[in-house]
């Protein structure tokens, strides 16, 4: 069977850097917030929350991939735009772009208040130094979300086919829709307070294995490379990299960002609020210079680049992929 993934996700991608998120579009991403909230409504109330809160995982995820493989067997457009809508390069940048001008205008509570809504931490009271750092670290962090690991379960899903009522459907978008789901579980109920600690823990530990993977090819690789092609420093993005990509309290996190510090030779962490209360974050990267606004136009060129990076190698391998017929037999065994 030919395999038309590496033109559709290629499509997808081009796509994701035109249009971004449409305002216009119901994104399926808050579809599956909806679920998650109207499965909770009734999950919570289970004296056994780590039992529910696995149940409300499992039936998320098992919803998402049923609805998004009858999707993936209308058609090919249906196929791509969906697909389209799992990746975030463009509406990472614009939400990093839209701090920056903000800041370059002086009004540094607009700032805050439009930061607040990229990160849960609280905003009203950071420095600027420290606004500059919650934007660079959440494109760092979100490079990996927003694009990394959608794009790599799309390409895994890529080799898998399943019949569908007589019709060959790839489980291309399947992957990726359902990692999307992975993510928004944790997003919403994966928190270590007193609410999610244990409501929310099959979701957060989902969610860490399924970005182990892609959060370190984004830090060893796609980060670093960009950075070598930007210019920036490349031989402390991997130093960081290999020295503080474990710091951080989550397992994948760290790895982008340490990538991203020690390219742009800034240091990510310190004391921060969250919900009230101050946490002394471990540090990440070398303090090499102070935060400047150009951080953050530097972190988006690095986000477009390991994107750019990325999407080369998956459409590369996907052509391969279709031109050795053993290969081909091998994956759709």
């Amino acid at each position: 069977m030919f395999n038309y993934f590496f033109i559709k996700f290629g499509i997808a991608y081009i796509l994701d850097l035109i249009l971004a998120d449409p305002r216009w579009l119901y994104h399926p991403v808050i579809i599956i917030g909806k679920l998650i909230s109207f499965l909770e409504k009734f999950l919570y109330k289970a004296k056994n929350k780590i039992f529910s809160g696995a149940i409300l995982n499992i039936l998320t995820l098992s919803v998402t991939f049923i609805v998004s493989l009858f999707l993936a067997r209308t058609n090919y457009v249906v196929e791509i735009f969906f697909l389209y809508t799992t990746l975030a390069t463009k509406s990472l940048a614009n939400e990093g772009n839209k701090v920056y001008q903000i800041l370059k205008s002086g009004d540094i509570e607009k700032a805050k208040k439009e930061l607040s809504y990229l990160v849960s931490r609280d905003t009203n009271t950071l420095s600027l130094d420290k606004i500059i750092m919650s934007v660079v670290e959440t494109i760092a962090e979100n490079t990996v979300d927003g694009f990394i690991s959608p794009a790599f379960y799309a390409f895994v899903g890529s080799f898998f086919h399943i019949e569908l009522f007589g019709q060959v459907v790839s489980l291309a978008l399947p992957f990726a829709m359902t990692y999307k789901a992975i993510n928004t579980l944790d997003s919403m109920v994966g928190y270590k307070n007193e609410k999610y600690i244990d409501f929310g823990k099959v979701s957060a530990r989902v969610d860490d294995v399924a970005n182990f993977i892609p959060a370190r090819l984004t830090g060893l690789i796609f980060v670093p490379l960009s950075t070598l092609i930007l210019g920036y420093d490349f031989k402390n993005s991997l130093r960081i990299f290999f020295r503080d990509r474990n710091k951080h309290s989550s397992p994948n996190s760290g790895q982008s960002e340490s990538a991203y510090a020690g390219a742009l030779g800034i240091q990510f962490g310190g004391k921060i609020s969250y919900f009230g209360k101050d946490y002394e974050k471990p540090t990440i990267g070398d303090k090499l210079k102070a935060f400047d606004y150009e951080d953050i136009k530097k972190a988006v060129n690095i986000l477009y680049l390991a994107s750019f990076i990325a999407t080369l190698v998956i459409i590369s391998c996907s052509m391969v992929y279709n031109n050795i017929p053993d290969l081909r037999t091998f994956f759709n065994l």
